[in-house]
């Protein structure tokens, strides 16, 4: 398979980490398509990699470089070997045009024990309509199941833990694997001297930044930190180069969403929510970090950038 027009040059080198799946995975297939050389970085057991391996075989099918590591990104220590490994795989004149931080490692448990409605939705109808509720429920889970929206309501709800609760700790591994870790990338691409002269770096948030989801809180922090250090990257690197902005994807059926407390559920009120009636997909996401590298969206710095289809300003169902 050839690339599609080699949009970009020899010496123009991406580095996502978090990149085999979900939204890290489309990129490197989009950009690899499009001519981008790749180190790829991404932590995973052995068992995956059945999976993993055939989609780097189908990127290096492009005919770009390729470089790929099973390692810690968040390791000082592994950090610093990976960029030598990367700097001898560019060359003297390669460098590094885009960075995408695209980690998912966090925690996802209640701030306290749930509190259960003393009577639900579906006990009300089922009482209105003079039916067993567990019967009533159970076909609402059948069609649930089957891919029926509407039934999100009556279906049973989501479960949680009822013995594990975020503590401090939590937090601050969280915020610092998905949020503020972007900037140490940064900073050593930057002392490195590996970035290109127009270098883009993106993060990822979510709508969780500023809405609450259950299980979602230590997330949610890390977003909001991520937004903060990528609007100081935007103003402090702007003199070498360097433009960063964060995108923020609708809701995405990715491992990492699959993970959230309740991801059925959501995935179900986004699709209903969505003027398009779909979720966001990684390839969405990714042709979003394609059109963000091209010269004519230089100007674009310090901005969160909704990929959702318009699902954030829809307001209802209908």
């Amino acid at each position: 398979m050839s690339n599609l027009g080699n949009q970009f040059g020899s010496d123009d080198w991406g580095v996502i980490l978090g990149g085999s799946s979900g939204f890290g995975l489309a990129t490197a297939h989009k950009l690899a398509a499009h001519g981008m050389n790749l180190c790829v970085i991404h932590r995973d057991r052995r068992g995956a990699m059945k999976r993993i391996e055939p989609e780097f075989e189908k990127i290096r099918g492009t005919g770009v470089q390729v470089i790929t590591h099973n390692a810690d990104a968040l390791s000082a220590e592994k950090r610093d070997e990976l960029t030598q490994s990367l700097a001898q795989a560019m060359g003297e004149t390669g460098r590094v045009r885009m960075l995408l931080h695209s980690i998912a490692f966090g925690n996802l448990k209640l701030l306290v024990p749930e509190k259960k409605p003393e009577q639900s939705g579906a006990a009300r109808l089922a009482a209105a309509l003079g039916v067993d509720e567990a019967k009533l429920r159970e076909a609402a889970d059948q069609l649930f199941e089957e891919g029926v929206d509407e039934m999100v309501e009556i279906a049973s709800p989501p479960v949680y833990s009822d013995r594990w609760y975020l503590d401090a700790e939590d937090f601050a591994r969280t915020i610092y694997s998905m949020g503020t870790s972007m900037i140490d990338w940064v900073q050593v691409l930057h002392e490195r001297s590996l970035f290109a002269e127009d270098a883009r770096i993106f993060g990822l948030t979510s709508e969780g930044n500023a809405t609450a989801w259950k299980g979602y809180a230590a997330v949610a922090a890390a977003k909001v930190a991520l937004e903060s250090v990528a609007r100081s990257i935007a103003v402090e690197y702007a003199a070498y180069g360097v433009r960063c902005n964060v995108l923020q994807p609708g809701v995405t059926h990715t491992p990492a969403q699959a993970a959230i407390p309740g991801d059925v559920h959501m995935r179900a009120h986004a699709r209903l929510r969505n003027p398009y009636r779909r979720l966001t997909t990684p390839q969405d996401v990714a042709n979003v970090v394609y059109l963000m590298c091209q010269p004519e969206a230089a100007w674009i710095n310090g901005e969160v950038i909704r990929i959702d289809g318009g699902e954030h300003i829809s307001g209802g169902t209908a």
